[in-house]
């Protein structure tokens, strides 16, 4: 655990370490100052999640890697004060929510539990209606209290009159609290944007990591203009803060290549809490998800839970953390490399599914998202790779990742 007697401290004190003298400071997302003298600072782990009355963990449960078997690190997450479980029924199959339901039975009350459905522009209201009752039946309750219109990624689908039908049958019945719209790939913002536009989502389940901090980035990009064309997720989080939606953040690890930064931690504090610090410390945020798959990793975690701002030693990690693995990570929602490719390969979802083989080492979750890509990489292996050579401003080499993807994650 991270010692109290700590120092937390703000964004004006960073500053003035000069630590970020000659970058764009009016793009720095707004952190909460805490004063370093007399009693410590209390540190609530709940937060309110937009208008719906829920007061979530801030720290919270993502299910997308647990299987049967796993009862027990869903148990201890409970005991440790975690009281808000994100799951999908597409996570393992369905079996992420059978564990979750298996392992919280009799404990509903104390718990939000959430669900997700990839609902399609042509989907109707009765095959939503079935997934939903599928997932109920695995999560073993008869309601969620969120679900999820699951990885937006193309507005058509959020057009889908079919979709808004459903959720009012749905709430009516009392199968569902809330609704919400997830996602972390290409063409998030315009997604994002139209669905808080029409008034009729509750939650944002979208990325945010330092990562898409323009200023954060500045001194590694090739070129100082660059930093027009970052992701727009800032601005997205406080718009969605305006409608008094609920956001919650996920792919806050940006990759999580959590064994390159040990030997660059000490005294007690970690990368990922670091990170979790970082994505809290912006007000506008209300809480974040993040995979669990073991209790020490719980354990990690939820150390930085309370905080509300960073701690000495942080932004140096966040720093180390970018240097090291700038070149190899796909910014999550920025898809500025898509219209290079004259075959119409989504780069961004096939990087997506890299990074649960590379950086998760979860192969299995890996080749079962690419499956679900329907223009996949295919098309790469008989390219010469001059299209999408260079077409990441932030110098990814997707053409050297992009087919060594499908060649690693194809069943064929």
């Amino acid at each position: 655990m991270i010692s109290r007697a700590k120092r937390l401290w703000g964004r004006r004190d960073f500053l003035k370490s000069g630590a970020m003298a000659g970058l764009g400071l009016g793009l720095l997302p707004t952190f909460k100052r805490i004063s370093t003298t007399g009693a410590a600072p209390v540190r609530e782990r709940y937060h309110e999640l937009g208008r719906t009355g829920i007061k979530m963990s801030d720290i919270s449960f993502g299910s997308d890697r647990i299987h049967p078997g796993d009862e027990n690190v869903v148990l201890h997450a409970f005991d440790n004060g975690i009281n808000y479980y994100d799951s999908a029924e597409t996570y393992g199959g369905g079996d992420a929510e059978t564990t979750l339901g298996k392992a919280l039975k009799g404990k509903r009350d104390k718990v939000y539990l959430t669900s997700k459905v990839v609902a399609g522009p042509e989907m109707r209201k009765q095959e939503m209606m079935q997934a939903l009752e599928g997932s109920l039946g695995r999560l073993q309750t008869d309601y969620v209290d969120i679900y999820f219109q699951h990885a937006v990624n193309n507005v058509a689908r959020l057009k889908n009159p079919e979709w808004y039908e459903f959720a009012e049958d749905a709430k009516r019945q009392g199968k569902i609290r809330f609704t919400g719209m997830s996602g972390h790939a290409g063409n998030l913002i315009e997604c994002l944007d139209y669905g808080i536009d029409t008034g009729k989502f509750d939650v944002i389940l979208g990325a945010y990591n330092f990562g898409h901090d323009p200023a954060f980035y500045q001194k590694y990009l090739r070129n100082w203009d660059m930093v027009a064309i970052q992701p727009d997720l800032p601005r997205i989080i406080k718009k969605a803060k305006a409608h008094q939606m609920g956001y919650v953040a996920m792919k806050t690890l940006h990759g999580a290549r959590l064994n390159d930064m040990r030997p660059y931690e000490s005294g007690g504090a970690t990368f990922a809490q670091a990170a979790f610090r970082w994505v809290l410390s912006n007000p506008d945020v209300d809480g974040l998800i993040v995979t669990m798959t073991s209790t020490a990793q719980i354990d990690e975690y939820i150390a930085a839970s309370g905080a509300r701002a960073a701690e000495d030693g942080d932004l140096r990690l966040l720093r180390k953390y970018a240097e090291l693995n700038n070149s190899s990570t796909c910014r999550r929602g920025c898809n500025l490399c898509e219209s290079s490719c004259p075959y119409g390969v989504p780069i961004a979802e096939v990087l997506r599914t890299r990074m649960y083989a590379v950086d998760y080492g979860d192969l299995r979750l890996a080749r079962e998202e690419y499956g679900l890509i329907g223009a996949n990489a295919g098309a790469c292996l008989a390219c010469d790779a001059k299209p999408c050579a260079g077409a990441c401003p932030h110098g990814v080499h997707t053409e050297l990742f992009v087919p060594d993807t499908h060649r690693m994650l194809s069943r064929a």
